[in-house]
């Protein structure tokens, strides 16, 4: 995959390097920076950051996902993420932007605003998402999920969650581009944390050249959360996992990954840069 390209809405982003999506959510009740960045200027201000230590692309939420989450309407998470993408699209235009949200509706009004990527944690898993993602030509990031927010950690089991994890994926994207998404729009994630054990996440990031076979570019999302805690030993906030994270990163560039979806983008830039020297190709 040395010429691999994500083809996004008005352009491609080649991953011939690792690629950084900096998390900007704009949630009251998100895991780690739930209620930070709930103002336009607040997260403006951040977005600025993230873009200055080395994001490539904003991935903009407005529902938080963490374990337990309640679902919150359309009509709120609009609110929450429309006067965001307003002014990105005003105040830091060439700089792609991805809608973190599973609601078709949210979407549209994101792709609208000038969005270029849709990130749906329950991959594509509605019929109108995936049209959308085809009617204007965005990337795609499809996510694998068992359950949802509220019910993914309740008793998580599989046979071999590589295999199941690989095959839900092969299966939404081959949906997806019988629906007229072009393969090279799509990027695989396998869902960290989400409906999984931290035995089941490490198992996926040690197997993660499988996912890589499934011959899509894989993005993994560790940032922050709980199983490097667990790893870790100590009881700490979720910031303070951000070296944990991009150790994970770094690891993960060596399986395979080629995109990374992170809330702290400079500590893990740094320890992507050291794993491209040391490995700058990768299958």
């Amino acid at each position: 995959m040395g010429g691999a390209v994500w083809r996004i809405r008005g352009g491609a982003l080649p991953l011939d390097r690792p690629r950084i999506l900096g998390v900007l959510n704009v949630t009251p009740d998100s895991f780690s920076d739930g209620g930070r960045y709930t103002t336009v200027d607040a997260a403006l201000a951040h977005a600025r950051r993230l873009v200055a230590e080395g994001a490539d692309v904003l991935d903009v939420g407005g529902e938080s996902t963490r374990p337990g989450a309640d679902p919150v309407s359309v009509e709120e998470e609009l609110r929450r993420v429309v006067p965001v993408l307003e002014r990105l699209r005003r105040e830091l235009p060439g700089v792609p932007v991805s809608i973190d949200t599973a609601k078709p509706e949210v979407a549209e009004a994101a792709l609208r605003l000038g969005a270029h990527v849709v990130n749906d944690v329950t991959g594509l898993s509605q019929p109108a998402m995936v049209d959308l993602v085809a009617r204007w030509g965005a990337g795609a990031v499809v996510m694998h999920m068992r359950g949802t927010p509220k019910t993914m950690q309740d008793n998580p089991v599989y046979d071999d969650v590589v295999a199941e994890v690989a095959a839900f994926l092969r299966s939404a994207c081959a949906e997806a581009e019988a629906a007229g998404v072009p393969r090279a729009a799509l990027v695989v994630d396998p869902g960290l944390g989400f409906g999984k054990t931290v035995e089941h996440n490490w198992t996926l990031l040690r197997r993660l050249p499988e996912l890589a076979a499934t011959g899509y570019p894989v993005l993994v999302g560790p940032s922050r959360k709980r199983f490097l805690g667990a790893a870790l030993g100590v009881a700490a906030p979720p910031e303070a996992r951000d070296v944990a994270t991009a150790a994970v990163c770094a690891l993960a560039w060596v399986r395979g990954a080629r995109l990374f979806r992170v809330h702290a983008v400079a500590p893990a830039r740094d320890a992507l840069a050291v794993a491209y020297a040391f490995a700058p190709e990768v299958s």
